[in-house]
């Protein structure tokens, strides 16, 4: 090694030594940094705490720290990716979400074997994300992969722990990372697996360095590589599986642990693991002493606080990354498979008037006969007030979603974007909680207020650090990416802190049609009078900015100012959605692909089709989540989510396997 690199190593490792004093005399029953040192060797509960408290949180921060540190570097060199780690890929979301599983369903298992639960959980995640990104090994297309399978086990999260909140109330502050130790049995159990792994990371170190000069010439050096990566992805998982069963999913330190420690100078493997274990220790024990300054009287989440830590990282990342990223995004492709279009919208038509009346006609246990139904809507007050609006707004809201992601997926070329994707929901979602739990006694209109204000305010932020690249499509993708997960991390610590309150802000955030009213159809309707004629104003405009920013600027289009045109409509679409229904994921993904796959990609024959395929899904999503466990409901969100993961699933696998070829 270099002197530079080791000079820097040694004092890391120096900071760390001071991180760690300052971190042991943390506490709720602490005096203070000085007065603690000077009383613990002459107060016997003083030295309790120490022993069988702090001591085993800082033990096991540091094996957690050092282990994701790992694992982050490994996966970056098995997938070529600077910003992979086992949040990015999903690993993190889907030990979880069998966490979550076991703990409802079959308890004995999960309380008796926690590592093979998580290790079951990251490897399906990451078994997900391998199949679908298929050979390629596309920085941005793994992130993007990465998150929509994020996305979709935290949905099928977010179900279990609303529709069995008793079952898993323990698992909030777990659920979102936390070092907090009331013994050392966490660190007895952790600390043989992550050393041993760790160990094996230093004798196979040699084979990791082939993999940095590519396939192709570690195929040549006489290296099999197939089993090095299989070697790394198992190493990498399974200290990620067990750092998620001892302290919960923490994020963003597998990133940004080896970045710093390349900045530092080390290139080779086995220096690099020695180094990540200094960094990694170093930058969670930090993130865990700024959470305790923050809140000295209550436990934070520690994973949040490394994401609010790290977001602007992966945001550095995504602008340096801004040259290669220029070129990503292809050219929106679709099939005409509708001749008779008069028929085929006549057809949707009808069953979009079946939907209505169906849903009109359920109301909490039982049906109401079709032929009774118009003497309901005329005498039946709670009908007209309640039950009418809710359906017509389900449906309008559904259009808007859809019109917001077909926006979103011509301006970025790419038909897995979303307003979701983007972090304009995250933002909306956060300044909604805050306006919900903060100002409780506040009217309820408070709330899209804050989802407006969230919406706009997050929109601007990412535009604003974008507008040099010319809002470029991936870059705004991996800028999504960080602004979701520092949203995530911010609704983390509020539910956490508001515990009385998460099941109601649990029930918005995962969307629901419940309370709406004739105020929000209005709302609705005036909103879509003014944009939807603009979009069909600018409809040929739009179709060109589908292809390639060359094109696009050839045939005398301002391929920037245009993007950001569409990106405000989207916005402004999706903010509406959100304030009066919650976050609603996938419609916006679904419906635009579904209508691409019919009529081909001209917008003039998108929208009509894409605004009525996402009305139609969230009026049954509605209905079905009221009909299921009549009389309690399901959020129309998680219904949505359950109907749309399949094809989702697919539908990444179609697409990246196109774009690989």
């Amino acid at each position: 090694m270099k002197m530079k690199p080791v000079f820097l190593l040694i004092g890391t490792l120096l900071l760390f030594i001071v991180l760690g004093l300052v971190h042991v005399s943390q506490g709720q029953a602490s005096s203070g940094f000085f007065r603690f040192w000077q009383e613990v060797w002459h107060d016997e509960q003083q030295m309790n705490f120490l022993l069988h408290s702090r001591m085993p949180r800082f033990v096991i921060g540091c094996l957690t720290g050092a282990a994701l540190a790992i694992a982050g570097m490994l996966l970056q060199t098995m997938t070529k990716n600077p910003l992979a780690s086992a949040s990015t890929l999903g690993i993190h979301a889907g030990a979880y979400f069998f966490v979550v599983c076991f703990t409802i369903f079959f308890p004995a298992i999960g309380h008796a074997f926690p590592l093979l639960v998580t290790l079951a959980g990251g490897f399906t995640a990451a078994f997900c994300v391998t199949f679908l990104v298929g050979k390629s090994l596309d920085p941005v297309r793994i992130a993007l992969t990465g998150l929509i399978i994020t996305m979709l086990f935290s949905s099928l999260t977010s179900a279990l722990q609303l529709l069995f909140a008793n079952e898993v109330a323990g698992l909030f502050l777990w659920g979102s990372g936390t070092l907090m130790q009331l013994d050392w049995s966490g660190v007895t159990f952790a600390s043989p697996w992550i050393i041993i792994l760790v160990l094996i990371g230093l004798l196979i170190s040699h084979r990791f360095d082939f993999l940095l000069l590519g396939d192709d010439v570690a195929i040549g050096l006489g290296q099999n590589i197939t089993i090095t990566k299989a070697f790394g992805w198992l190493i990498a998982i399974l200290l990620t599986s067990i750092t998620v069963s001892v302290v919960g999913p923490i994020g963003f330190v597998g990133i940004i642990a080896p970045h710093l420690v390349r900045l530092m100078g080390f290139t080779k493997h086995r220096s690099m693991i020695i180094g990540n274990s200094i960094v990694g220790a170093s930058l969670l024990i930090t993130a865990d002493i700024v959470a305790r300054l923050v809140s000295a009287t209550s436990e934070l989440p520690v994973g949040a606080m490394t994401a609010i830590i790290g977001a602007p990282w992966l945001i550095y990342l995504a602008l340096k990354m801004r040259k290669q990223t220029q070129t990503s995004g292809s050219t929106l492709e679709g099939k005409v498979r509708i001749t008779h279009y008069k028929s085929f919208y006549f057809t949707l038509l009808a069953i979009t008037f079946v939907l209505v009346v169906v849903s009109l006609s359920f109301g909490g246990t039982s049906f109401t006969k079709l032929v009774e139904l118009p003497q309901e809507l005329m005498y039946n007050s709670y009908v007209w007030e309640f039950r009418v609006p809710r359906v017509l707004v389900s449906f309008l809201v559904g259009t808007m979603m859809a019109g917001s992601g077909l926006l979103m997926q011509t301006v970025l070329r790419n038909p897995l974007a979303d307003t979701s994707v983007l972090g304009v929901s995250s933002g909306a979602s956060v300044f909604a909680m805050l306006f919900l739990l903060i100002f409780q006694q506040a009217p309820i209109l408070f709330v899209p207020i804050g989802a407006l204000i969230g919406a706009f305010l997050t929109m601007g932020l990412i535009l604003g650090i974008s507008a040099r690249s010319g809002f470029q499509p991936m870059l705004l993708i991996l800028m999504g990416i960080a602004i979701s997960a520092v949203g995530s991390a911010i609704i983390q610590i509020l539910l956490v802190r508001a515990n009385l309150y998460a099941g109601l802000a649990l029930t918005w955030l995962t969307g629901s049609t419940y309370g709406t009213n004739w105020q929000d159809f209005i709302i609705i309707c005036v909103a879509s009078l003014v944009i939807l004629p603009i979009i069909v104003l600018f409809a040929s405009t739009f179709d060109i900015l589908s292809f390639d920013d060359e094109v696009s600027i050839g045939l005398g289009v301002k391929a920037s100012h245009m993007r950001l045109f569409m990106i405000v409509l989207a916005v402004t679409l999706s903010a509406l959605s959100v304030a009066i229904v919650g976050t609603i994921g996938f419609i916006g993904l679904l419906a635009p692909h579904i209508a691409r796959q019919l009529v081909g990609p001209k917008l003039m024959r998108l929208l009509p089709l894409s605004l009525m395929i996402g009305g139609m899904l969230l009026i049954s999503a509605d209905f079905l989540g009221r009909l299921l466990l009549a009389p309690k409901e399901i959020p129309s969100g998680i219904i949505v989510s359950l109907i749309g993961a399949p094809y989702l699933l697919y539908l990444l696998k179609k697409v990246n396997a196109v774009q690989a070829k």
